[in-house]
Order: structure tokens, then sequence, then C-alpha cells
């Protein structure tokens, strides 16, 4: 599984911070796939707009932008769905100032 380290917060660059609006206010949602190969691609599945007369289409995201914008902790990948010849994990925004318990939810203990 892929995970980032957290890291303090580093101010984004342009393409940086373009990469993370569109992943935050994304109406389809952002996948990360890694092929067999090793190849990564950050994209989503642009759907029909009739409006302006142009078909659905799948955008690809800056790898580079993407990445660093996880490694930052920025972005977060959810659970992976495995193929035979690719992963793909969903890409949404890392959660601000969230901790793993919140205060005033009790929490509850596993027991066998």
């Amino acid at each position: 599984m892929l995970r980032a380290l957290p890291r303090p917060s580093a101010p984004l660059g342009p393409g940086g911070a373009e990469v993370l609006r569109l992943i935050t206010v994304q109406r389809a949602p952002v996948c990360l796939t890694v092929q067999a190969s090793g190849r990564r691609r950050y994209g989503y599945w642009q759907p029909m707009d009739a409006g302006a007369g142009r078909g659905g289409c799948y955008v690809a995201l800056p790898t580079d932008e993407c990445d660093a914008l996880h490694a930052a902790g920025r972005i977060v990948l959810g659970d992976p769905v495995v193929d035979p010849g690719k992963t793909t994990y969903p890409v949404r925004p890392a959660v601000r100032g969230a901790s793993s318990s919140s205060p005033g939810v009790p929490r509850q203990a596993l027991t066998a």
C-alpha cells in the first residue's frame, strides 16, 4: 500500500495548486492507476458535455505534481482495486486538522 509520510505543509506552486483544486472540487472521482510495469497515472473521466458538443474523455493529471501532493500529505489514496495488470486507488484531498479520535466521540474497544 502506498502511504504518504506526514510533512510540514510547503507552499504550492501554480501547477500543484491547480491539481489540488481539481481533486478537491472534482465531480468525477480522481484515481491513481499503477500498471504492472510500474507506470503511474493520475486522472479522471470527464463526462460528455452536451452543451459544448464534446464527448466524454479520460483526463490525465500531471504525475509529478500529484506525487508531490501525495508525498506532502495533501492528498490520500483509498483502498486499492487490484486487477491482473493494474492497481487503481481512489484519490481524495487529505482532511486537515483531523485526528484519528474525534473529541466527544466515544471509542469502542475491540474484544474477542
